[in-house]
């Protein structure tokens, strides 16, 4: 059955279900073991629409399915995904902790962990409905948006296919290049502790951190011009192991600087504390863009159900680690990140200007590929002999700008609740939501009283509760920090 979009029902029913996508993905030939995805590219670079170039591996769509990655296990895929979802916002989780009051928010961190993965479950199902359907072995997130509308039972709705594929790389985008702004502040406030010799960052000192961001462009401009991550991959693992020593030393300076006792720590405080926390805990956490690649390259992506059972039980561990700790531990003076909190001595001195490495490197990993997606689209518009030159001031170009919206807005935790709210909400909740109950409302329908129309009601309300509330509150603590700073709540 032709639908459009390129895209064609080619089975239903049995034959769909039946159909083997994992024998049709062939062999694997073995390659260089994948870097993870928030700290590198191989997996973020299977979520975007543009082909992706890299001087090591050279990944386009037609590379993805043509079976150069290596197969791996349910273990690694776990390692992949712990290593994906834990991004730059674990470092700033004990301050929503304490926006939010700290029983509040270990319930909640709980109860995300446990619904980012549901809703990473249900992206990854549907694809796996849609391989059947369209005989098609493997899909990228932006792919299945697509292939939802373009082959999917609403007709009215099929002219929007690609409309939906922009919608989740604009939305990717967004997400990546509002985490390198977040990278920069992170960056300015530990080289300002550092220099200055500041235990902590005061309201008055937010037009002395924006020197500090400004003067960052320099070498954010030198480090973006690297167009080969090879140079950048293997500091990744160096940054995974970070994350990791960085959960041990908050336990250990939290205990240390405790100064009440556990129950008199508040256990709720605001509204409008708890939704900046969701965003940022949902910032955090989130591992939709790689659910796709990593089942993709699994020996057995029937099994991913076991991946993410034990990478979200990981990841949740380790953010309500830092933020029960780091809360508990530093109080209400806690700052972003975590490591401003920490005692000035020796080793807490050198974890903070590792700190300052690994963001640095992580800002360009994560600067790199909605960049080249962007790229794609750009150099059309020049000559193929001028593309080195164009590529450049076009890079040049944004990371001006990324550090310019830094300058403007130097806040950590309503930046991330703000991402968090807005572009997650959407790519992490309501898209996989609406994937889902498009692919299976007609096979195999609503089911005993519609009960999976009540579970897309209820995933896109809370997503959309999430993004319209959340980014309403998160821009407006932003914007009060810049136009009334002496009012604004510390960061």
């Amino acid at each position: 059955m032709s639908t459009g979009g390129g895209y064609e029902i080619r089975a239903t029913g049995a034959e769909a279900r039946n159909y083997n996508f994992v024998a049709a993905r062939g062999p694997q030939k073995t390659t260089n073991s994948a870097p993870p995805l928030r700290n590198t590219v191989w997996l973020r670079s299977a979520i975007c629409s543009a082909p992706i170039r890299t001087d090591a591996v050279r990944i386009t769509p037609s590379l993805r399915s043509s079976g150069r990655f290596q197969n791996v296990l349910v273990i690694e895929s776990i390692g992949h995904l712990v290593k994906s979802c834990l991004g730059g916002g674990v470092v700033a989780i004990h301050e929503s902790y304490k926006h939010c009051g700290l029983w509040t928010a270990l319930f909640l961190n709980i109860f995300l962990g446990a619904f980012v993965g549901y809703c990473m479950h249900i992206l990854v199902s549907s694809a796996q409905t849609m391989y059947g359907r369209l005989q098609q072995s493997k899909m990228s997130y932006p792919d299945l948006a697509e292939a939802t509308l373009a082959a999917g039972p609403f007709k009215s709705l099929r002219r929007y296919h690609k409309c939906f594929r922009y919608c989740v790389d604009v939305t990717i985008g967004l997400d990546l290049f509002g985490s390198c702004c977040v990278y920069t502040v992170i960056m300015a406030r530990s080289i300002m502790q550092l220099i200055e010799g500041a235990n902590w960052i005061a309201k008055q000192d937010n037009y002395s951190i924006r020197y500090y961001i400004a003067i960052l462009v320099v070498p954010c401009l030198l480090l973006c011009m690297i167009t080969s991550l090879k140079y950048l991959a293997p500091f990744s693992i160096v940054a995974d192991c970070f994350i990791v020593t960085i959960a041990v030393s908050t336990v250990v300076y939290g205990i240390q600087a405790a100064s009440r006792p556990l129950m008199d720590v508040p256990a709720y405080k605001s509204l409008g504390g708890v939704l900046e926390y969701i965003g940022v805990c949902v910032f955090s956490m989130e591992g939709v863009g790689v659910s796709l690649p990593i089942e993709n390259h699994m020996t057995n992506p029937h099994h991913f159900y076991l991946v993410l059972l034990g990478g979200m039980s990981v990841v949740t561990g380790i953010v309500m680690v830092i933020g029960f700790f780091g809360y508990y531990g530093f109080g209400e003076q806690a700052r972003s990140p975590i490591t401003l909190n920490y005692p000035w001595a020796p080793f807490p001195i050198a974890l903070k200007a590792f700190m300052v490495l690994v963001i640095y490197v992580t800002f360009a990993l994560n600067f790199w590929v909605p960049f080249d997606l962007v790229w794609y689209y750009l150099k059309q518009r020049h000559p193929e002999n001028k593309h080195w030159f164009w590529e450049r001031v076009y890079r040049a170009i944004f990371v001006i700008v990324i550090v310019g919206i830094a300058v403007i807005f130097p806040s950590v935790s309503s930046f991330m609740g703000l991402l968090g709210s807005f572009c997650l909400s959407n790519m992490g909740f309501i898209f996989p939501a609406f994937i889902q109950l498009t692919i299976e409302w007609e096979d195999p329908g609503l089911g005993f009283m519609k009960w999976r129309m009540i579970r897309f009601l209820f995933i896109t309300i809370f997503g959309i509760c999430l993004c319209i509330m959340g980014t309403y509150l998160n821009a407006k603590n932003m914007i009060k920090a810049v136009l009334d700073p002496d009012d604004a709540d510390q960061e």
